[in-house]
Formats: structure tokens, C-alpha cells, sequence
């Protein structure tokens, strides 16, 4: 599946960037092709528009903000929160042009990120109760670049086969190689799993979790929303829990932007935030590692022939079927480079 050429994944909410760079002025970001700049206006108003002046196509995402207004670069040309040309300097007596000049998508914060939709909103975001709940701290994690695709990640972060082996220097355990089977409900825009994982306690890991055995099992209820981002809710048995948001926001066909930050119902004085993103930057890194080398273009068709599976792989295999179904709801088939060779059901 080549993302950009799938139009009905504009119509998501995507974490685009956290709003401390956003204050700090206009800044540009790639969205599934799209070239856009974030800015916050004179009423405290986060914007996303087209990083595109109408005049001489400069970059707005290189002017400033003036008035409440975002100031091209070029010729001072400045555009308001929905996208109506307000001001042109060497025309005054205009009060800029009549009508939207440049296009606008929508915006809202949540989570300390600024959220990005490039068409009208099949679902809202997520509304995860532990934002506000004075039980649960937020901890932001990491925004970065990987050169993988969104999906790819998604069905990594569901798969329990991976865990011994591509985590085995942090929680996984080689010698316990058969994960145990999630139970899957399938909702409209996507699904929970439910299972719990033996796992590995490091010594790093009993400071963070309180506990000094050598093993534990994680208590899993994981959230995938259609179509790149996932909630995990790990409870553990001394009742602690480590909620774990991550998004694959698609920039191009084999980039995503990984947003992560995580929800706990401990304290700072308990397991200090710098050591909880340290093990978890480990985790990650482990998979980086990995999917970085992954073909981007995700084979979404079972039986192409493309990709073999396993038993274990039936979460990714349910998102591959639910984004076609998506397609098919919406006229779209799958963009793809790949020629399938078709093979027998497994």
C-alpha cells in the first residue's frame, strides 16, 4: 500500500508535532504528500493551511506572525487563520483579496500535540480519559523520523511473536518463543486485543515497575485506530499501569513520523519520567532497528503471494483486511507497485 495514493487516509486525524514548536513560530511539516505549516494565530488559535502563498508559491512556513495574521516571506502578503488574504502591502487601499487564497485543514490540540486532518473526519481523535484523570502523570516520550511504513509499525506493535526476539536485550525471553494468543473485537474503526505476555523484568525495569521479580507478566488491552495509531495498556500484577499512545503519522510513502507518549498511575518520586522514556527509547530503538529494513509498501492482500504468515500475525492480518474494506467503502482499491502471485489460502 503506498500511502499518498490512497485518498481516503486524508480524511484521519494525524499527530503532527508537539505544540512547544509550534509556539515558538510557523514551522512546515509533510502530511501524506502535502506540504503544509502549522502557526498559532493572535487568538491563541493553532492553524494548519497549504504551505503555499497564491502570489509567487514562497513558503509560508519562512514568514513570521504579525497581527494575528501569518506574513509571507516574499512580499508580505499576510493570510488569517482560514486562509483569506488580509493584507498586501503594495496594495493598502485593497485590505488584502476577497475569499479563501490559501487552503486551510482542520486543527485541534490534544494530548500537547497539535492534530492535522487533510479531508472531513471519518472519526474523532481518540478521547483517552487519563488526560485528565489527577490519578495519571503524561509523559512525553520521542518525536522522530523513521524510515518505515506507518502500517509496519501498527502490526508490529501488535504482534506477540516478535517480543522474544527483537526484544530479547530488554524484556523478551528467546527460550519462551510461542506468544500467546490475543482475543480480538473488531470495532468501525478499528479493534482491541486482549492477552497477557510472560515477560523478562530487567534490573532497569523493577526500579520502573517496583518489583524485584525476575519475570512478570503483562496485562495487555491494545487499541489499533484506523488507520496508524496505537494505544497499549499494559497493567501489571501490582496494579500499575503503563498506557503507551504511539502514531505513525505518514509523511511520504516510506517515512512516518513517530509520535509517542505514555500515561502512568504512579509518581515522579516513585519511577522518575527520565528513566520510564529511557527503557522504553530502548524498546523502541530495538524495533527501529528492524522495521527501518521492512519493505514499505505493506502487501495488503493475504493471499498475493507477496508475504508469507503465521497464525500469530492474525492482528496485522485484520488491519490489511479492514484498510481494504475501507478502500472498497470509499471506491478506492490499493495502490500499490507490487505484481501478486497468487497462492492458496493458508
Amino acid at each position: 500500500m503506498l500511502n499518498n495514493r490512497q485518498p481516503i487516509l486524508r480524511r484521519f486525524w494525524y499527530p503532527v508535532m508537539p505544540v512547544a514548536m509550534v509556539d515558538g513560530g510557523p514551522k512546515s511539516f509533510t502530511l501524506l504528500g502535502e506540504k503544509i505549516v502549522l502557526w498559532k494565530d493572535g487568538k491563541n488559535r493553532y492553524v494548519a493551511m497549504a504551505d503555499r502563498c497564491p502570489h509567487r508559491s514562497a513558503a509560508l512556513s519562512k514568514g513570521w506572525i504579525d497581527g494575528g495574521a501569518i506574513v509571507c516571506p516574499y512580499h508580505g502578503w499576510a493570510y488569517d487563520h482560514a486562509g483569506t488574504c488580509v493584507r498586501v502591502p503594495q496594495r493598502p487601499e485593497s485590505n488584502g483579496l476577497k475569499g479563501q487564497a490559501v487552503q486551510s485543514f482542520a486543527c485541534q490540540v490534544r494530548y500537547g500535540h497539535v492534530w492535522v486532518a487533510l479531508g472531513e473526519p471519518l472519526a474523532p481523535i481518540p478521547d483517552w480519559p487519563e488526560e485528565t484523570d489527577p490519578g495519571y502523570r503524561r509523559i512525553d516520550q520521542f518525536y522522530e523520523r523513521w524510515n518505515c511504513a506507518g502500517l509496519r509499525l501498527m502490526e508490529n506493535s501488535f504482534d506477540n511473536a516478535h517480543v522474544h526476539f527483537v526484544h530479547r536485550n530488554t524484556f523478551g525471553d528467546i527460550n519462551n518463543p510461542d506468544p500467546p494468543e490475543p482475543t480480538i473485537e473488531r470495532l468501525d474503526y478499528g479493534f482491541v486485543a486482549r492477552s497477557d505476555v510472560p515477560v523478562y523484568n530487567t534490573e532497569e525495569q523493577k526500579k520502573n515497575l517496583g518489583d524485584d521479580s525476575a519475570f512478570t507478566v503483562r496485562h495487555i488491552t491494545a487499541n489499533w485506530y484506523l488507520p496508524f495509531l496505537r494505544r497499549l495498556h499494559i497493567r501489571y500484577p501490582s496494579g500499575l499501569d503503563h498506557i503507551i499512545v504511539t502514531a505513525a503519522t505518514p509523511t511520504a510513502d516510506g517515512t512516518s513520523q513517530i509520535v509517542q507518549f505514555c500515561f502512568r498511575n504512579d509518581t515522579e518520586a516513585k519511577a522518575p519520567a527520565a528513566d520510564i522514556v529511557a527503557f522504553d527509547r530502548r524498546v523502541t530503538a530495538e524495533d527501529k532497528e528492524v522495521l527501518e529494513g521492512t519493505d514499505f509498501d505493506v502487501p495488503l492482500d493475504m493471499h498475493s503471494g507477496i508475504e508469507r504468515h503465521m497464525p500469530s500475525d492474525q492482528p496485522g492480518l485484520l488491519m490489511r483486511r479492514m484498510l481494504l474494506d475501507l478502500f472498497a467503502a470509499h471506491g478506492e482499491t490499493e495502490q500499490t507497485r507490487h505484481r501478486p502471485h497468487r497462492i492458496a489460502a493458508e
